[in-house]
């Protein structure tokens, strides 16, 4: 079986010969870091024992619980086995914007649906199983709706709406058009 397959543990011959240790000493080593957070074991991994992202990446999700790297091609594929509700709301965000920017390519990169603009990204949605984040791209275009965001939970790039969420279109486009802007700069 190859990395390609997906099956994580796929890596653990090319990582135990490269590092010399077996998977189960890495993963015991990055299970002490106190914080307990994706990015800390990835970093300890990377800088302390020079792991590749790939590789690092390959054992953290693996111990998470995560074996295989499912990969989406398309928003269908994504959106297959979801909540019913969520996938509704998905597609109808998507259809918002395309509305007003049917030029703008739909993608899936990070194993994410992505809205692009010639070379450049202008929004990401993810779907979970509680809520839908959407992460407008660009500097400072979340920031800028963030009066309009009220009753929403806004992290430093995303912004949470709830599943069942009653798209707000303009806000969307609006999103959308502050973005492509910058893109055209």
């Amino acid at each position: 079986m190859t990395a390609k397959s997906g099956d994580r543990t796929a890596h653990w011959p090319a990582i135990e010969k490269k590092h010399g240790q077996p998977i189960d000493h890495w993963i015991g080593l990055f299970k002490a870091v106190p914080s307990g957070k994706y990015q800390d074991q990835i970093d300890l991994l990377r800088q302390e024992h020079g792991f590749s992202q790939a590789h690092a990446n390959a054992v953290v999700m693996f111990a998470r619980g995560s074996t295989t790297t499912k990969r989406f091609g398309t928003l269908d594929d994504y959106l297959k086995g979801a909540d019913p509700t969520g996938a509704k709301t998905m597609r109808a965000i998507f259809a918002a914007i395309d509305k007003k920017f049917p030029d703008l390519e739909l993608v899936i990169a990070w194993n994410q649906p992505m809205l692009k603009s010639g070379d450049g990204y202008v929004i990401g949605v993810t779907l979970t199983k509680s809520h839908i984040l959407l992460a407008p791209w660009g500097d400072g275009v979340l920031a800028s709706f963030e009066p309009r965001l009220t009753g929403l939970e806004m992290n430093k790039k995303t912004v949470r709406v709830p599943l069942d969420w009653k798209v707000d279109v303009k806000l969307l486009q609006d999103m959308a058009a502050t973005r492509i802007a910058q893109l055209e700069t």
